[in-house]
């Protein structure tokens, strides 16, 4: 049974429970959102080491997952020379293996809907180690392309579904630094990974880089055995009642329980419906706001990686494979310091905004904590592009690096953790479709920006992606006016028709 509420209690952004001052709340004083039922086996009353066990494993997931899928950005000229491919073809093992994440996650997410969130995670943690085997292993491009596709399909659990787990486990007020946690992992696998993979290829090879990534993806699939638990709750009698007494519940699972590969099968969900009422979620529009923002962003990452991979091991640099991996590390460092501003602020500026509010939440609270990366990480993509540009001080370079892994990770933060908010019943789906948003603009971009920067130069080339990233940011900022409003809007068609009373 689905649980309804009345629409124009849902437009402050969550159930019409959690705008109760007189609700429960935290042991600091906020109001719990949403307000949490008596029942000890809902992930909401989980203890905190409980909830975070299992949410930290999964966030290492994802950073091992992204750290695959840039491995061969810093391999390019490695793969140019053993199969004698174009720099375009050797980009198809980062371009094409993102797009598949992208699309892997329309089939991961219903399944989380059917069978549960923890034996998928152990499934596609299970396959990150089998395709990189297989990666290990191959011998012609052909055979490795086809192993980084494969790969980049079944690995998708790590990516999209991860903010549905968060809402699973947390409150709104800690939503935005528990999602910044995930978008570190993704920045540190974005980062990180080139670095370590940069030391890899250069020492000892490229297909050691599938290798190391076997062997750690294998160690983590041990590992979440015991800690990865079930954070999909299915309500008892499908009616969820906040006055039903705690004694009338079943008692806490014990850990031996919690080990159960069936405690989240639904039998009433259908993996097919879930998949098309995902693909509607295309006709909301702050759904397309959220994913032209992050798919920039990380595109714009992806842009960095592939020209510095080629152009600080040419002259007038002439750097060696690893130096350019430490370059990286600048983008980490920036990501690093966005951990305060696109997580505990953004917490801070959407609470703030509710008790100015009487307690009522609006998820385009959160959209004003966004002028900070809007300016500093468009900027440090200028500064990057001049520098390469014009052949000066790598130590600009890496200045500008890291203000576009502050931009990068701060944005998107805050419009994950805006669209969640927003369409809460469906969080998992919508970050899916941002993300098949992302992923689709992260291929393009590293596909063609080859061929962009030859057609155009350095300058122009960086100059134009710059005017492109402050029309979409504007778009961001738009929804703080209008967002209410389209809100309204998308509840009367769509998935979200389900979720609201007219």
């Amino acid at each position: 049974m689905t649980e309804k509420v009345d629409k124009a209690q849902y437009l402050h952004g969550e159930f019409a429970e959690q705008d109760i001052i007189t609700g429960r709340r935290s042991k600091s004083g906020v109001v719990l959102r949403p307000q949490p039922t008596n029942d000890p086996n809902e992930p909401l009353n989980w203890p905190q080491w409980e909830k975070y066990t299992t949410y930290l494993v999964v966030c290492w997931f994802t950073f091992l997952s992204f750290m695959n899928s840039s491995a061969f950005t810093v391999a390019v000229k490695a793969i140019i020379k053993e199969f004698d491919k174009t720099p375009t073809e050797a980009s198809y093992l980062t371009s094409l293996q993102v797009l598949m994440m992208g699309f892997g996650a329309l089939f991961w997410m219903p399944m989380t809907r059917k069978i549960g969130k923890r034996p998928v995670y152990l499934a596609s943690i299970l396959f990150l180690c089998i395709t990189n085997i297989w990666s290990y292993f191959s011998k012609s491009y052909g055979n490795l392309l086809a192993s980084r596709l494969v790969g980049g399909f079944l690995t998708a659990a790590s990516d999209a579904p991860v903010p549905s787990v968060a809402a699973d486990l947390f409150y709104f007020h800690e939503r935005g630094h528990t999602l910044m946690i995930f978008n570190v992992a993704i920045s540190a696998g974005a980062f990180l990974g080139p670095c370590i993979n940069a030391y890899i290829t250069q020492y000892l090879g490229w297909p050691w880089m599938c290798g190391v990534m076997a062997i750690a993806s294998a160690a983590t699939f041990v590992l979440a055995i015991p800690l990865v638990k079930e954070t999909g709750y299915i309500v008892p009698d499908g009616v969820r009642e906040l006055d039903r007494p705690a004694e009338t519940y079943e008692p806490k699972r014990s850990w031996a329980a919690s080990m159960s590969l069936t405690a989240g099968i639904n039998h009433k969900a259908s993996f097919f419906e879930w998949v098309f009422e995902t693909v509607q979620l295309m006709a909301y529009p702050p759904i397309w706001v959220s994913g032209l923002t992050v798919g920039l962003f990380i595109g714009c990452n992806i842009a960095i990686q592939l020209t510095a991979s080629q152009t600080f091991t040419a002259p007038p640099y002439s750097w060696s494979l690893h130096s350019v991996g430490l370059l990286s590390l600048a983008g980490f460092t920036g990501s690093l310091l966005s951990f305060f501003f696109g997580g505990w602020l953004i917490d801070w500026v959407a609470t703030r905004a509710a008790q100015r509010h009487g307690e009522h939440v609006e998820p385009e609270y959160r959209l004003p904590a966004i002028i900070i990366p809007a300016i500093i990480g468009p900027m440090g993509l200028l500064t990057f592009g001049l520098v390469i540009a014009t052949g000066t001080a790598w130590a600009g370079a890496a200045i500008g690096y890291g203000m576009q892994g502050f931009g990068a990770t701060a944005a998107t933060n805050i419009a994950i953790t805006y669209i969640v908010d927003t369409y809460r019943p469906v969080a998992g789906e919508t970050v899916v479709i941002v993300f098949v948003l992302r992923n689709s603009i992260v291929c393009l971009i590293s596909t063609y920006i080859s061929k962009w920067f030859q057609s155009q130069g350095l300058k122009d080339a960086y100059g134009e992606l710059i005017g492109v990233a402050y029309i979409i940011l504007s778009f961001t900022l738009l929804m703080y006016f209008v967002g209410p409003r389209v809100r309204r809007f998308t509840l009367s068609y769509g998935p979200m028709t389900k979720y609201t009373e007219r």
